[in-house]
């Protein structure tokens, strides 16, 4: 765990993201827009929780707002957390609910200006070595639902990066 040093700032952010793959083996991820500290880099589509919202209806608003899709949240995958150490010195403790992406319509487009500035299907292989963050890819090689939104087998120990199926 980084070690935040003795009297910086400590944050707690808790998000949901989703987890969407299509019939052609082909994930949606988000990129990070230039404002972000890791601009550049790839997400699942979501974000932050609202103080009062729900996480499934807070995965449909940040999923609708990054990619122009209208989404249907389904399975709980899996909760992910992490401790990181910002480029200000603070720390930020962020805990990820992941759900699966059973239903989507609309016409993908890219976000205007907010936290990210584009929004892809990549086939998912492929997005296993572009820059992701570290979540994405413990998500999509531990927590990734089944054929149809049937969830996977729970996460367990590997020691390599193929993908559990």
């Amino acid at each position: 765990m980084p070690k935040t040093p003795t009297g910086a700032r400590r944050r707690q952010r808790v998000g949901a993201y989703g987890i969407c793959v299509n019939a052609d083996d082909q994930v949606l991820l988000t990129r990070a827009a230039p404002s972000l500290s890791v601009a550049g880099r790839w997400f699942l589509p979501g974000g932050g929780i609202d103080h009062g919202e729900d996480p499934r209806q807070a995965l449909l608003r940040e999923v609708t707002e990054e990619t122009g899709l209208r989404v249907e949240a389904g399975a709980l995958l899996g909760v992910l957390s992490d401790v990181v150490d910002l480029p200000d010195g603070s720390g930020l403790h962020t805990i990820r609910i992941i759900f699966a992406v059973d239903r989507w319509s609309g016409t993908l487009r890219p976000e205007t200006n907010g936290s990210t500035d584009d929004a892809r299907w990549v086939p998912v292989e492929a997005a296993l070595s572009m820059p992701v963050l570290p979540y994405v890819r413990t998500a999509l090689t531990r927590l990734r639902p089944g054929d149809h939104g049937v969830v996977a087998e729970p996460a367990r120990e590997q020691t390599d990066d193929r993908p559990i199926r």
